[in-house]
């Protein structure tokens, strides 16, 4: 009989003992973790920075128990994601492949929903936003629209080019996210240590739990609620869908686990030539292989719920307690310029300068949103192709670069007729919720991979199986809520 994880066609996993994990202590941290920090800045240029402003200003502060809720679940799945990286070297949509019933029916549905969700350059539209706002201190209008366009496109472009150079590109997207993370949560803990009063802090801590100090009473869903707007919420609070299970990619290339035996995508400049296994690795579970997980589970903990978990809390509730304390109450401000909002909002309170300060900080966010959008989609059509046709890569002579970079212009050239097709804000609406549907499916699905392929001592425990179900539940809720809406 064929192993389970070959079952679908794929080539079975090697044997192979489980590198050593390292084992840093204070400031080694820092160089250890490393796809965390990605998926936090991900995960700050969407959600946080934009539709849970949108949401809090509209509706209040108590729907932060949505946020709450939506990474916790989220630094379970990335968690798992991770399990299944660290134990094989592949990334998990590899695994979903394993499956049946094919591998062609996944790698189809998780394309096509990549494509769903992230396949629209909404950031480098919002930041396009920002950057007019910078440059001449007001809202665009529609009027602006053209000239909108070419700034989103000149920089959509500029993070194509980005993604040339390097050595390996998963490092020059952590080096890129830490200096986005501490830039940007400085910046914004600075500005709400400034403007923001005691009682809104209040609020937003109660509001965790879906207690609305206003009303002196819970309030977990408003009356006349958006529930696209709410859904999306739940969609990016914290990354989002198909991005998330991107990150599974990013630890194979930083090495965790079995990622080490297996290679990584370099860059086009400055790289050279790796080469990447198609199929991984399995180790035997024995007393010394199972010391060597546990000190891998170690660093994971440390990046999901030391880096992602508290970074992705802390880029929702500041951005939150800002935007409700500078703009009024019930104000819709999904349109054009929802990325300057809060530029406009805190120069209409300390000066231009100040609000060109934030400006710059969204236009920076933003852009670097949409360059790690751009990476994570290419990345996860590439490991799909390579991991799913011989005859790509024979066509590649081996060398995964020419698949990524094939991904890479194809994507391009998508992006400059997708700009045109709608406001960015629709977009990310859109992104959104298609995110909270992938979540529903994706959740189960890993917990089918890592209980039916991986080795039984390697299973998640029962707490988290059913932290799994309990996500497809809560994300399945408001994917329903959203579409029937729209009926």
């Amino acid at each position: 009989m064929s192993s389970p994880e070959s079952r679908t066609g794929l080539d079975p996993w090697v044997r192979a003992d489980l590198p050593e994990a390292p084992a840093p202590r204070g400031l080694q941290w820092l160089s250890v973790v490393g796809p965390g920090v990605i998926v936090l800045g991900l995960s700050i240029g969407g959600g946080e920075f934009l539709l849970g402003p949108a949401a809090f200003v509209r509706y209040g502060l108590s729907l932060l128990w949505i946020t709450l809720v939506s990474v916790f679940f989220q630094t379970i799945f990335n968690t798992e994601l991770m399990r299944y990286t660290v134990a094989t070297g592949e990334p998990a949509f590899t695994g979903f492949m394993r499956t049946r019933p094919s591998r062609g029916f996944w790698a189809w549905f998780y394309a096509g929903m990549y494509f769903l969700q992230t396949g629209w350059p909404y950031s480098a539209g919002l930041s396009a936003g920002a950057i007019f706002f910078l440059f001449t201190g007001r809202i665009a209008a529609p009027a602006d629209s053209a000239l909108l366009y070419y700034v989103a496109a000149g920089t959509f472009l500029l993070c194509i080019a980005l993604l040339l150079v390097g050595r390996r590109i998963e490092r020059t997207l952590e080096l890129l996210n830490w200096v986005m993370v501490v830039v940007i949560l400085g910046g914004f803990l600075a500005l709400a240590l400034y403007f923001v009063p005691s009682g809104t802090w209040l609020s937003a801590g109660v509001g965790l739990f879906g207690f609305d100090r206003s009303t002196g009473a819970f309030s977990f869903l408003p009356g006349n609620a958006d529930f696209q707007l709410l859904a999306a919420l739940a969609g990016y609070s914290g990354a989002g869908g198909m991005v998330n299970i991107a990150l599974s990619s990013w630890a194979r290339d930083k090495g965790y686990g079995m990622g080490e035996r297996v290679g990584y995508i370099p860059a086009a400049v400055g790289g050279h030539k790796v080469k990447l296994a198609h199929a991984g690795f399995i180790f035997e579970p024995d007393a010394e292989n199972m010391r060597r997980w546990r000190g891998w589970w170690r660093i994971v903990r440390a990046d999901q719920w030391g880096i992602f978990f508290a970074g992705a809390m802390l880029g929702m509730v500041l951005p939150a307690v800002l935007y409700v304390t500078l703009l009024p109450a019930g104000t819709n401000i999904q349109g054009l310029g929802i990325s300057a909002a809060l530029a406009s909002g805190v120069g209409s309170r300390a000066g231009a300068v100040l609000g060109g300060v934030v400006a710059a900080l969204g236009a920076w966010l933003l852009f670097k949103t949409q360059l790690d959008i751009i990476e994570s989609m290419v990345r996860s059509l590439t490991d799909i192709l390579w991991t799913g046709s011989h005859r790509v890569r024979a066509w590649a002579g081996d060398d995964v670069r020419f698949v990524y970079y094939g991904a890479l212009a194809v994507v391009c050239l998508w992006g400059m007729v997708a700009l045109r097709l709608a406001q960015p804000i629709v977009l990310i609406m859109l992104a959104a919720n298609v995110a909270a549907v992938v979540f529903t499916v994706a959740s189960l699905h890993l917990l089918y991979v890592n209980t039916h392929l991986l080795p039984r001592e390697l299973h998640p425990p029962l707490w988290r199986r059913a932290a799994l179900v309990a996500m497809a539940v809560f994300y399945g809720i408001f994917a329903t809520l959203s579409i029937r809406s729209l009926l």
